[in-house]
Formats: structure tokens, C-alpha cells, sequence
């Protein structure tokens, strides 16, 4: 994998109700012309199982790219609810490539996570409202201090300083 051909996403595990699925396929299918090969999501609920369903369709038209889940621990999912723990093993069985970063939880896991995201991709494709702090926000920041191209697809995002992570 080229970090070059690679994006990665993030965004918030409750999506809000204007969020939109063809923005994100609008701006996935543009990096996709643009030689963007490689998808990068982060095995959540929320964002980033849309970006991982979003993905596993867009392989029917386009089956140069690959997606490939980063997932913060084993047993992440153990709280969730049986019908997002089936669709998360059907999404983990269909990835291109899983990577688990720590193998045990800790206490900065996701973060761990987040950032092997960002330095693994060029661009940064999120749902990012910019309010509250958050797992999406700090990615966010380091994206952006990394030099990572940012689409932001939430269209009420107003940034407010929180200090560096």
C-alpha cells in the first residue's frame, strides 16, 4: 500500500440527520479518479461502518480498490448489539486487509489507531462537526498537522480550539 493511493476516514459514531450516503460516495468515487486506490476505515459503528458498506459497493463498479480496516483491540464489539456484531464480522470477512494495531485494550488504542490511519493515507475523508471533543476531532488535528488533503463532509462543522493532543 502507497500512502500516496490512500484514504483514510473518520467521523462520529451517531450521525447526524444530514448526513448524507451520496456525498460520501461523490467523494470517494472523485479520489477514485483521481488513482486513490486504497480505503482505510476504522471498524466502528457509525462513520465508519458507512464508509466500510460504502466501499464494499463501490468494489462492484470499481474493483481496483481494496478496503482495508483498522481495528483498535480484539473485542471491540463485545457491546454491541448482535445484529452490528453480525455486520461487523460480514465486513470484516469482505475487507481487503485488517489491521489491529494494539491487541489489548487500553486506554489509547483508538488513538493509536487513529494516528497509523493518518499516517497511512494522504487524504482524509471525515464527519466532522467540530464542537466537542472527540476520537474525530483529534484525528482530525493530526490530519491536518500531517499534511493530509481534508474532506469534510458535515455541513454545519464550526472549529473551535481545544488545545493540541
Amino acid at each position: 500500500m502507497s500512502r500516496e493511493n490512500a484514504c483514510c476516514f473518520s467521523g462520529h459514531r451517531y450521525l447526524d440527520s444530514d448526513y448524507s450516503r451520496s456525498k460520501l460516495i461523490g467523494a470517494v468515487e472523485a479520489l477514485i479518479e483521481k488513482g486513490i486506490d486504497t480505503f482505510i476505515a476504522g471498524g466502528a459503528l457509525g462513520f465508519d461502518t458507512e464508509v466500510a458498506l460504502c466501499i464494499l459497493g463501490l468494489k462492484k463498479s470499481h474493483p481496483q480498490i481494496k478496503l482495508h480496516i483498522y481495528v483498535p483491540c480484539q473485542g471491540q464489539e463485545s457491546r454491541w448489539s448482535f445484529g452490528d456484531r453480525r455486520q461487523y464480522k460480514e465486513i470484516l470477512k469482505k475487507a481487503d486487509f485488517v489491521d489491529m494495531p494494539s491487541y489489548t485494550y487500553t486506554k489509547d488504542c483508538m488513538k493509536i489507531r487513529n494516528y497509523k490511519m493518518v499516517d497511512s493515507a494522504s487524504y482524509l475523508i471525515t464527519y466532522y462537526d467540530g464542537t466537542y471533543i472527540s476520537g474525530t476531532g483529534q484525528t482530525f488535528r493530526y490530519a491536518r498537522r500531517s499534511g493530509l488533503e481534508i474532506i469534510n463532509l458535515c455541513p454545519h462543522f464550526v472549529e473551535k480550539r481545544y488545545g493540541e493532543d
